[in-house]
């Protein structure tokens, strides 16, 4: 039942933060493409519940084709191909809204581990025991992890996040998941985000 409530919880929710919000997505989306050229929305594939690959959603915080002479890379907290407007959606959390957008669609839950880049997950299998257990829930906007600990920058963040991540598959509950989801909000609030 815990299960079942979830999604409907996701569907919920998701649906009035996109009604409700519209205007402001829709004004935050123009902010976006007025600020740095390319679109508003950047679309990256991400490996999610049973290693199956999806079309992630998210404002676009870098510049238009950040990664087109490095290949994948790992942000970092000082990253010069994060735009100004880029860094704060990133502090507030709000460039993640479009995701509520994939937790309609059925491939992400509100709560759960961050699904991350097809490119990063063979690596990371390889390095990390265990790290493919991350893929037995559906992945989430916000986490554990994401809460307790700031963006990967290297191996040892990675390791560390998995910790959570793994805690949290073990012991997942609704209280859990508010638990999560208001400490989410606190970090929105007072734009502590990376």
């Amino acid at each position: 039942w815990q299960k079942r409530t979830k999604r409907l919880l996701d569907l919920v929710v998701s649906a009035l933060v996109l009604v409700l919000g519209a205007p402001l997505w829709l004004a935050l989306a123009a902010l976006v493409r007025s600020t740095s050229p390319g679109p508003a929305i950047y679309r990256q594939t991400r490996v999610g519940k049973g290693g199956r690959p999806f079309t992630i959603h998210k404002y676009r915080t870098m510049v238009d084709g950040a990664e087109k002479h490095t290949g994948p890379v790992w942000a970092s907290s000082a990253d010069a191909r994060v735009t100004p407007l880029g860094r704060w959606l990133r502090k507030t959390r709000l460039d993640e809204v479009p995701q509520f957008w994939d937790v309609l669609r059925g491939e992400m839950s509100l709560v759960g581990p961050r699904p991350e880049r097809p490119f990063f997950v063979e690596k990371l299998v390889d390095e990390i025991p265990l790290y493919s257990r991350r893929h037995r829930v559906q992945p989430g906007i916000t986490g554990l992890a994401q809460v307790k600990h700031g963006y990967d920058a290297d191996l040892d963040d990675v390791r560390q996040k998995l910790k959570y991540d793994l805690f949290y598959i073990e012991n997942l509950s609704l209280q859990m998941d508010a638990k999560i989801l208001l400490q989410t909000i606190r970090t929105t609030l007072l734009g502590k985000g990376q």
